[in-house]
């Protein structure tokens, strides 16, 4: 068994109107200048939050206007903003870009390095500035990851920082922060957070304890996904979707995700498709590629997804591929790219750009060529 290390938050509250145990954990730091990473929607959310703050003498800037996909130069624009407030720690409230760049701007406060400097696994020397997370969808499990992802421009690549001082000082998943995400977006980050957890199960640095979490986060997604999708009021689907998307996030730093991810980097850098959607589109696909390579993996996701068990590892892991598409037709995701004017004439920019994201693609548990790579895009055309 490989050693392996786990890095966690320094503390985590999992439950409904956990937001009010920040507000009363944060009074009790002695900090005083607050800058807030949110979006627009959600500021009626967590008006009581900031007037609690506020009323208790907490000078706060709210940064609202975070895109769904943030790029790099947007993120500077944003730390430009943040260093200018003097803040002495920073919240993100919001679902994964916003987390993202939260926990980029209180890595890079009183940091001499720079965004360009940090990118990649391990390059941020140190964090200074206290920093919390609370999630506002189910899915990417950024609250508890050392990941933090950010659109290059230059190439249309998504880039990454990963580093165990990009993990949160506090977490609070607050499930009621999740209802009013609409069914598309509850569907698509969904996907993102099974994605997550099925590529860290079965991936070439599989470990047992991951395992874990990965498992009962595809449990959970495959049982309540189409539930919060059909009735976003449904607590008891929010809370074990937040649940399973904090499993996908601890997934993430120990062994992370594999050739799904690396694929779907381009649809979301060149095409602009967002990023559980992405995942989603290319999953089946890659999993039938990859199941002769792991037969017991996939058939113990298929059984965790509600199969039920055949004859032979191999006949009872292909039923993950229909599985999976058929949870996608019952959430009104596409199951193919050409659904959103994705054609032959772009598999093979999709393949290369794919094929650079070496740091996933290691994790495989299939080594994949470009010329696979390309019939596996072309085979969810």
């Amino acid at each position: 068994m490989r050693t392996i290390t786990l890095n966690y938050p320094h503390k985590l509250v999992f439950g409904n109107d956990s937001i009010n145990n920040f507000v009363e954990d944060f009074l009790s730091t002695g900090h005083k200048n607050l800058f807030l990473v949110t979006a627009t929607p959600i500021l009626p959310l967590i008006r009581p939050a900031i007037d609690e703050l506020r009323r208790n003498h907490i000078t706060l800037v709210i940064e609202d206007g975070i895109l769904a996909e943030p790029t790099i130069n947007s993120f500077i624009e944003t730390f430009k903003k943040a260093e200018s407030s003097m803040a002495d720690s920073v919240v993100g409230i919001g679902g994964g870009s916003v987390l993202d760049v939260a926990k980029l701007i209180a890595a890079l406060l009183n940091n001499t390095q720079s965004i360009y400097d940090i990118l990649g696994i391990g390059k941020l020397n140190y964090r200074k500035t206290f920093l919390a997370c609370l999630p506002t969808t189910s899915g990417t499990g950024s609250e508890v990851s050392p990941n933090a992802i950010l659109l290059d421009e230059s190439d249309q690549l998504k880039k990454a920082a990963i580093s165990p001082y990009l993990l949160s000082d506090a977490v609070y998943i607050d499930p009621k922060l999740t209802i009013t995400v609409p069914p598309r977006i509850t569907a698509a980050t969904g996907m993102d957070a099974l994605t997550h957890c099925i590529e860290a199960y079965a991936n070439k640095f599989s470990h047992p304890i991951v395992d874990l979490y990965a498992l009962e986060g595809i449990r959970l997604i495959s049982k309540f996904l189409k539930r919060a999708v059909d009735n976003g009021n449904d607590l008891e689907a929010r809370e074990n979707l937040s649940l399973a998307s904090m499993y996908g996030g601890l997934c993430l730093g120990p062994v992370n995700t594999a050739a799904v991810h690396a694929l779907s980097y381009p649809l979301g850098g060149e095409f602009h498709i967002a990023h559980g959607l992405s995942n989603a589109l290319l999953l089946p696909y890659v999993i039938q590629f990859n199941l002769d390579a792991a037969p017991e993996k996939y058939a113990s996701i298929a059984i965790a997804m509600g199969a039920s068990e055949k004859e032979t590892k191999i006949k009872t892991a292909a039923q993950t591929v229909d599985l999976l598409k058929k949870l996608c037709e019952d959430i009104g995701i596409p199951t193919r790219l050409s659904e959103l004017n994705i054609g032959e004439e772009s598999v093979d920019k999709i393949a290369q750009m794919g094929m650079t994201v070496t740091r996933l693609l290691k994790n495989n548990v299939k080594e994949i060529t470009l010329e696979d790579a390309k019939e596996i895009i072309r085979s969810a055309l």
